[in-house]
C-alpha cells in the first residue's frame, strides 16, 4: 500500500499543546518505487505544529551498499541517514534535530565476528549512531508478511545469535526488538541473558491482527498483557508507544472513507499503551510515530495529539518522560 495524502487531508486537526517537547525516537527514511520519504517528506509532517525537537532514525533496509563484502552492506544506510542528520544539523532546515540518532542493521547471527561491521557504522556515524534492529519476526502463517522474510524461529534463543548482543554491549549500543506478539515470551530469557544490554521493544511487541489473528482483539489483548507483564520484570527493556497503525495490527483504518481523528485512536489504542505505563513505568515508555509506516492509517499531527489526550491526566514529570526524556537517555542524545 501507498501513502494516499489527499486521502489523509480529510481528517486535519490543530496541534495541541504546541510547546510540548517531543523526541520522535521511531521513524524511517526510505526511496522506493512510488514511494519517497527523505527529509523533504518528514520535514512536511513536521510542519503539523508540534515541537519535534529531534527525532531518531531506525534502519528499514534502505540504501545498503552496492557492492563489497556482503556483510558490511548494511553500512551504507548509516552513511545514508549520517548525510540527511548533517544537513538537518545546518539548521537550514528548521530547529529539530532530525535523525540525531541513528539505528542500523547488523547481523547478528555473525556473533562476536559482527564486530567488524559494528566498526564500520561507528566510523560512519561516530556522533550518532546508537544502536543495532536485527528483526526476529517469525509467524507460522504464511499470511502474516514481514520485510525480513526467512527468519528462522526462535531466533533470539539462538547462541550465536546472543554471541552478537553481547557484542553490542562491548560497543556501547543498544538493542532494538521488533517481533510480532506471539513471540514476547521469549523475550525475558533473551533480555535476562543480558542484563546489561538495553533491549528498546518496537511498536508495544508487535500486535497482529490479520490472518489467523483477526477477530480475536480480545483474546489476543489477554494473552498480551499477561506476557507484556512478564517483560515489563526486566529493567533492561524499554518499550515503544506505537506501530498501531500498521496495515497488519487489524484496525482497519486504511480501510476507511476517512481517517481516524485523534479521540478516535485514543478509544482504541489507550488500552495498550496505558498498561505499558503502568507496568513499566513512564521511564521506561517512549511515544513513537513509526512514520511513513503508520502514515497509512493517520496523520502525523493527529497521532500525537491522540497520545497527548490520552495522558492528560498524568503529571509534568511523566508527560515530559513519555514524549521525550526517556528517549534521549535511551539513545544518548544529550538533550
Amino acid at each position: 500500500m501507498a501513502v494516499r495524502a489527499d486521502w489523509l487531508q480529510l481528517t486535519s486537526e490543530a496541534p495541541l499543546e504546541p510547546s510540548l517537547p517531543i523526541c520522535d525516537p521511531h521513524h524511517h527514511f526510505w526511496d522506493r518505487p512510488g514511494e519517497r520519504y527523505l527529509l523533504d517528506e518528514l520535514l512536511q509532517d513536521l510542519r503539523g505544529g508540534h515541537n519535534v525537537v529531534s527525532t531518531v532514525f531506525i534502519e528499514c533496509r534502505e540504501m545498503w551498499r552496492k557492492d563489497g563484502p556482503e556483510e558490511l552492506k548494511p553500512v551504507g544506510e548509516t552513511e545514508f541517514v549520517q548525510g540527511i542528520a548533517a544537513m538537518s544539523a545546518s539548521g537550514k532546515y528548521g530547529p529539530t534535530a532530525v535523525a540525531a540518532g541513528i539505528v542500523g542493521f547488523a547481523d547478528l547471527t555473525l556473533g562476536a565476528d559482527v564486530a567488524r561491521v559494528l566498526e564500520a557504522h561507528l566510523a560512519a556515524s561516530p556522533n550518532r549512531f546508537r544502536g543495532i534492529r536485527h528483526s526476529v519476526t517469525w509467524d507460522a502463517s504464511p499470511t502474516v508478511k514481514t520485510a525480513t522474510p526467512g527468519i528462522p524461529r526462535r531466533l533470539m534463543a539462538d547462541a550465536t545469535f546472543r554471541a552478537g548482543l553481547a557484542c553490542l554491549q562491548k560497543y556501547g549500543l543498544s538493542f532494538e526488538a521488533w517481533l510480532y506478539h506471539p513471540q514476547l515470551p521469549e523475550v525475558p530469557a533473551l533480555a535476562r541473558a543480558v542484563p546489561d544490554l538495553p533491549i528498546v521493544l518496537n511498536h508495544v511487541g508487535g500486535l497482529l491482527g490479520v490472518g489467523p489473528y483477526a477477530g480475536q482483539r480480545d483474546e489476543i489483548f489477554a494473552g498480551w498483557k499477561r506476557a507484556m507483564r512478564e517483560v515489563a520484570t526486566c529493567p533492561n527493556v524499554v518499550v515503544k508507544l506505537g506501530g498501531l497503525g500498521m496495515v497488519r495490527c487489524g484496525f482497519g483504518w486504511s480501510e476507511r472513507a476517512t481517517p481516524p481523528t485523534a479521540a478516535e485512536l485514543v478509544e482504541a489504542t489507550a488500552p495498550y499503551y496505558l498498561f505499558c505505563i503502568e507496568q513499566f513505568g513512564p521511564d521506561r515508555c517512549m511515544f513513537e510515530s513509526n512514520f511513513p509506516v503508520d502514515k497509512l492509517s493517520y496523520g502525523y499531527t493527529v497521532a500525537w495529539n491522540s497520545f497527548k489526550r490520552m495522558t492528560q491526566g498524568f503529571s509534568a514529570a511523566e508527560r515530559a518522560a513519555l514524549f521525550h526524556n526517556t528517549a534521549v537517555r535511551v539513545y544518548r542524545l544529550g538533550s
